[in-house]
């Protein structure tokens, strides 16, 4: 999916009750081409612009989309990361410069690994009505950035754990590991917790968690989390606690990893390490040159979406708190 805007403004970062946990609150952005798509963005922001290498958080629907003609966006580029699409409804026809065309469904991971350079294209399926789920970003460490081109799906099984359920699409957790590879250490996982249940997990204290609010009522660690918010916190700890304090099944992403020490530079659809490296991935895909390739099929309306304006100052690495 691309990101429209070229310098993500700063968003919402407070701690609430509940033992070393700090609520991140999302903004309202447009996403997309002509048909733009309002989405709840939670990374990057300055207060924390990584858990673990997951370094970009959009989180939309349920939107109906029956009138509006749904998701499309056209042929655009990536650099230095993976892209891992999640949804909870929808579908959405993904195409790519490596000659892929996947279908992306609810409780499937599509996981696209740019590395040097790809382009690919997301349009929702004419039989789509309703659409929501996740769109992340996971940062590549610096000796994988200039990897190939890849693409992987997945469809993990359901994984019944004591008043709840679990899709673990990433690492490994509840006794279950997907076998989908990874560039550093990583967790992602869809969790239903019914009414009134309380889920003790068991996680790796070497990584920082975050539990981001899809439906429900859910609290971590005693913090109370509203739709789109994301809960984070440290390494340290070895069992996560979520409680689902709702009348209504409650459903959340678990995203972890190894804290990402690298210091990355972000803007619109491009990771590098400086300044100089993302205007020359802006100059090579508006010439289009080779290292994107070329998406075949897409049909949607307009060939590719041309890269922003450059900012008129550095564009500075993005850094978590010490």
């Amino acid at each position: 999916m691309s990101n429209t805007e070229a310098d993500p403004a700063e968003l919402l970062c407070r701690e609430r009750p509940g033992e070393g946990v700090t609520v991140l609150t999302p903004r309202d952005v447009p996403l997309g081409g002509p048909r733009a798509i309002r989405v709840r963005r939670t990374l990057p922001q300055r207060q924390r612009s990584l858990i673990g290498a997951w370094c970009f958080a959009d989180h939309y629907g349920p939107k109906d989309v029956s009138e509006s003609g749904g998701m499309d966006v056209a042929p655009h580029p990536h650099t230095g990361l993976q892209t891992a699409s999640w949804l909870f409804s929808g579908e959405i026809e993904h195409r790519d410069s490596i000659g892929t065309r996947a279908m992306v469904r609810p409780g499937e991971l599509n996981l696209m690994t740019a590395g040097h350079g790809i382009a690919h294209s997301e349009m929702s399926t004419p039989d789509t009505s309703t659409l929501h789920g996740v769109q992340l970003w996971i940062a590549l460490p610096d000796t994988h950035r200039d990897t190939a081109r890849d693409f992987r799906h997945y469809a993990p099984p359901l994984v019944e754990l004591p008043g709840a359920t679990a899709h673990v699409f990433l690492g490994s957790l509840a006794g279950t590991t997907s076998p989908v590879p990874a560039f550093t250490p990583l967790l992602g996982a869809e969790l239903s917790v019914e009414p009134g249940a309380t889920l003790a997990l068991d996680v790796d204290p070497a990584f920082e968690h975050g539990v981001l609010q899809d439906i429900g009522s859910v609290t971590v660690a005693g913090a109370a989390l509203a739709t789109g918010e994301l809960a984070y916190l440290a390494p340290g700890p070895g069992r996560l606690d979520l409680m689902n304090s709702g009348a209504e099944p409650a459903r959340v992403l678990l995203l972890g990893g190894t804290p990402f020490t690298e210091e990355l530079v972000m803007w619109w659809n491009f990771v590098g390490r400086s300044h100089e490296e993302i205007a020359e991935y802006r100059e090579a895909w508006q010439a289009q040159a080779d290292r994107f390739g070329q998406v075949e099929g897409y049909e949607g309306s307009t060939a590719w979406l041309p890269a922003p304006t450059l900012p008129q100052v550095r564009i500075k690495p993005r850094r978590n708190p010490a």
